[in-house]
């Protein structure tokens, strides 16, 4: 069908809110991350060491978010994001609008986002309870910042573009986010539904790339633009088999 295509990549290895650029103009890349097959259970994790925690989790047990099936049978937090094809030495205008990164019932709000090289970060508090941010990065700054009271609020920028790197509490080990730094706008991450959507694209050939927690190599897949047109594509994850040791003769 013009304007609209299927394309079906599937990864085999072990093993989020949705955040969609807005651009206007240009072509659109709408998509899914799939799960084929049963759906591994969360494991439990255990806040105990911190009594708020306890009291903030207490109706809502916090699981681990390395990798959650949706109840469609899609993942959510795997960050898409446009790998290379986009026109040689253009920049992009950098978002106006802060990401927000909350500290919220003792765990990260969004636990997998991108930004944008100079758009603001705002880490905020939301628990009566104190935290730390401590980002480890690897081609940026890092830094390790205190907020002890409710609704302190912190701002920090990114110089340089750089690959996940995880954000930790030291004084909660469970917490955990991971960004990337991007020079562009093209990137989303998959929401409750799997699904996500990136916008304004020029003309052009695109590699669109995965990344998610749990998967040590990530998804690739070329998409075609043209005309402004919306590509329709879908990722399928699923656990790897097992592979059978060889008998020794």
């Amino acid at each position: 069908m013009l304007g609209k295509r299927t394309i079906g990549a599937t990864l085999m290895v072990a093993m989020a809110c949705s955040v969609s650029v807005a651009l206007a103009d240009g072509g659109t890349i709408k998509g899914v991350a799939k799960w084929e097959g049963k759906a591994p259970s969360r494991k439990p994790i255990q806040v105990t060491a911190d009594p708020n925690c306890v009291k903030l989790r207490k109706n809502n047990p916090l699981l681990s978010e390395k990798l959650v099936i949706n109840q469609n049978d899609t993942v959510r937090d795997v960050f898409v994001y446009v790998k290379s094809g986009l026109p040689a030495g253009k920049t992009w205008d950098v978002a106006a609008d802060p990401v927000v990164l909350n500290q919220k019932g003792c765990h990260y709000e969004p636990h997998v986002f991108g930004i944008m090289v100079g758009q603001e970060l705002q880490i905020l508090n939301s628990d009566a309870t104190a935290h730390n941010i401590h980002a480890l990065p690897k081609l940026n700054e890092e830094f390790n910042s205190s907020q002890a009271q409710k609704g302190m609020r912190l701002s920090k920028t990114f110089d340089t573009a750089e690959k996940m790197f995880k954000f930790k509490c030291d004084v909660h080990p469970w917490m955990s986010a991971y960004c990337s730094v991007m020079e562009h706008p093209f990137f989303a991450t998959t929401d409750e539904d799997g699904n996500f959507e990136i916008t304004g694209l020029p003309d052009g050939t695109y590699v669109l790339s995965t990344w998610a927690e749990r998967f040590k190599k990530g998804q690739e897949m070329t998409v075609t633009i043209s005309g402004g047109e919306t590509q329709e594509v879908e990722f399928v994850f699923k656990k790897p088999s097992k592979k059978k040791k060889k008998k020794k003769d």
